[in-house]
């Protein structure tokens, strides 16, 4: 070899595949966008989280979009209050995510809701954004969903919606409560005695809607006074304070 002859450009990394992840709304079907609906659909590789072993709610909203030969990836998600068991989960998600993508395969992530509005998405997007090409297929959010089933506007003009999860302690809900105009509590559950003993401790639980498995075939569209002992973790409580702000 001369000494100006030059090395052989070495072989291009194979083509990675993108991650996208797509939100489904808050639980009917005819409630995921078009745009999610054909990803779904064209998808060779769909990943989707479930809850302690159970059957995937993400999965069960898509079953009607996903091709029978499609492979899935499932993440199982402990049921627990500490966080290092759903981190090893998504650790382990997305190591297998990132093989599909490594071997040229688009991979479809299925997420309940929007995919960055307490979607389990975003735990996925924080370990695989900075080395594939990611993409987010927004949906309807439960909040809107609630709203839409109650029939009841949240914000209008300048006016400003709070958003807490229920899991909050009892006083910082209270806080919260008392300086917000427009409120929405989420992930109520078992939550709901705390939750309900603050808004009547404030007297505003005739102000409040208490709502459940929004759009499904059990839903759940009460006022708060009404609502039932124990509730579901798909639940929420909507609250607005004072006269309506969109007459």
């Amino acid at each position: 070899m001369t000494g100006d002859a030059r090395l052989a450009p070495s072989p291009l990394p194979p083509s990675r595949g993108t991650l996208y992840g797509v939100g489904l709304g808050p639980g009917a079907p005819d409630l995921i966008t078009l745009r999610a609906a054909r990803l779904i659909e064209r998808a060779a590789v769909v990943a989707y989280p479930t809850l302690a072993g159970a059957d995937s709610f993400a999965r069960s909203i898509a079953a009607e979009l996903i091709a029978d030969n499609a492979r899935e990836i499932v993440m199982d998600v402990p049921m627990s209050v500490e966080r290092a068991p759903a981190q090893v989960a998504y650790d382990q998600g997305a190591a297998s995510i990132s093989d599909a993508l490594d071997a040229g395969d688009d991979v479809v992530c299925l997420c309940e809701g929007d995919p960055f509005f307490y979607g389990s998405f975003m735990y996925l997007f924080a370990r695989l954004s900075d080395r594939y090409r990611v993409e987010v297929v927004p949906g309807v959010t439960s909040v809107t969903a609630c709203a839409a089933r109650a029939g009841m506007p949240l914000a209008a003009r300048n006016e400003r919606l709070t958003v807490l999860p229920g899991p909050l302690p009892e006083e910082e809900l209270r806080a919260r409560i008392e300086g917000a105009e427009s409120v929405v509590i989420m992930k109520v559950g078992r939550h709901l005695p705390k939750i309900r003993a603050v808004i009547d401790g404030l007297g505003l639980t005739a102000s409040a809607v208490y709502v459940e498995r929004a759009t499904l075939p059990d839903e759940v569209v009460l006022p708060l006074a009404d609502a039932p002992e124990k509730a579901p973790y798909f639940s929420m409580i909507l609250l607005t304070k004072g006269a309506d702000p969109w007459l």
